[in-house]
């Protein structure tokens, strides 16, 4: 095996091993924004709270099937890589409380639902940092 060689294939098995993060991340981020808009909209009538079922979400991401992916209609459109976590479909959360407006979103389970995923953002995001900085120390010999 070539040294050429054996960087693609560290590279590959550094891009597989980090694949389940990034997956984890924009689906987290994704959460984030949806979330943020359930708490904006807290006082819009009829406005329906909706979150995302991360976990099968996150599955359909990594098989690369699901919501997220795309037909090809065409032989000039590109192929699509797979599903992407942009693309988790958006459930409607289940009503607590009944409000005369219509509204759905119940301000504490929101804010609970958006500091639990700020806090396993920030948790992924260390895990990758120091998984790279591990890397980095094999790499390097040090």
């Amino acid at each position: 095996m070539t040294n050429e060689s054996r960087g693609m294939a560290m590279i590959d098995k550094l891009n597989d091993a980090l694949r389940f993060q990034q997956a984890a991340l924009e689906l987290r981020a994704r959460r984030q924004e949806v979330l943020a808009s359930n708490i904006a909209n807290a006082d819009t009538p009829n406005f329906k709270a909706r979150d995302v079922d991360f976990a099968s979400a996150l599955r359909s991401a990594l098989a690369g099937s699901g919501a997220g992916t795309l037909d090809r209609t065409s032989p000039r459109h590109l192929t699509p890589a797979g599903a992407t976590a942009l693309a988790a479909p958006l459930q409607y959360r289940t009503e607590m409380q009944s409000s005369i407006d219509g509204n759905t979103v119940n301000l504490d389970v929101e804010r609970g639902q958006f500091s639990d995923n700020a806090v396993r953002y920030e948790a992924a995001l260390t895990f990758i940092s120091g998984y790279l900085r591990t890397m980095q120390t094999a790499i390097q010999g040090q």
